[in-house]
């Protein structure tokens, strides 16, 4: 087996452990909404947040290097 399967069998492994270990229901105030949804999901949906964030500041970042 190669390494790379090996290494995203455990990382498969591991986000099913932490999707089965945080199924329960949270609420989530912002302002004036409500949100209820499972801690897991929660957690994915920041998670992709701070991807989306960190790719628009390092593209912006380019941006403004390039134009000096």
């Amino acid at each position: 087996m190669s390494h790379k399967l090996i290494i995203s069998l455990i990382l498969t492994g591991l986000a099913v452990v932490f999707v089965i270990q945080n199924v329960e229901v949270v609420e989530i105030h912002f302002l004036f909404l409500t949100f209820a949804m499972s801690r897991s999901l929660f957690m994915i949906f920041l998670l992709l947040i701070g991807i989306l964030v960190g790719w628009l500041l390092h593209s912006y970042y380019l941006y403004r290097t390039a134009k000096k």
